[in-house]
């Protein structure tokens, strides 16, 4: 069964859009690995996911991964500046220390000593555009390349929605649930990870 990822396009919006083009910008892929595959359009979006990684007891005593649930804010106009390199670490690091009663837009509002005012919480960043969305199809999978402990890097084809055409999940940071468990436990386990998520094609635009 393929993998699906749906991104609402109720997005944090950055406060000034103007001037955040990246369609010029590139991605970086890992070298030596055929599991993803660049697309032949420009870049759109790009996004930091901050969310948890949920798992459950598969029958054979391992934990199964059974999807994500993450706020995804757009990052756009951070590409080209110092901070945009390790924002999902520096998000992290404030995310895995977070008590339980904050939230992933809070762990973001936090983050106030980088370069540009990015968020703005009082609106969706296309509220009324029923299209603005993204559903997509897992079609390519890696193991991250820096560490064991970070989720799969993830190439998506979009199936519905006009937000994009094709959407990776990169530079992964935690996610993952080592270990056994008890065959037929059906308790969830969560597991906070950042992410960015880059934006391929698709007829919404900035």
């Amino acid at each position: 069964m393929s993998t699906l990822l749906a991104i609402s396009a109720v997005i944090a919006a950055p406060s000034q859009y103007a001037g955040c083009d990246i369609s010029a910008a590139s991605m970086p892929m890992p070298a030596n690995q055929t599991q993803l595959t660049l697309p032949s359009g420009a870049l759109s979006f790009i996004a930091l996911g901050v969310g948890v990684q949920n798992y459950t007891c598969s029958s054979a005593g391992n934990y199964t991964n059974i999807g994500a649930v993450a706020e995804v804010f757009d990052i756009s106009c951070l590409y080209g500046t110092p901070a945009f390199h390790s924002i999902q670490n520096t998000a992290y690091d404030v995310w895995d220390k977070a008590p339980p009663s904050m939230t992933a837009q809070s762990v973001i509002s936090m983050l106030s000593d980088l370069p540009v005012k990015m968020w703005d919480f009082t609106s969706a960043a296309y509220a009324g555009n029923a299209a603005a969305y993204a559903v997509g199809a897992k079609t390519g999978d890696m193991v991250s390349p820096d560490g064991a402990v970070d989720v799969d890097w993830l190439q998506l084809k979009v199936v519905k929605g006009a937000l994009a055409s094709t959407v990776y999940r990169m530079n992964t940071v935690a996610g993952q649930l080592p270990g056994s468990c008890s065959p037929g436990d059906t308790t969830v386990q969560s597991v906070k990870y950042t992410s960015k998520y880059y934006f391929f094609g698709g007829s919404i635009k900035q």
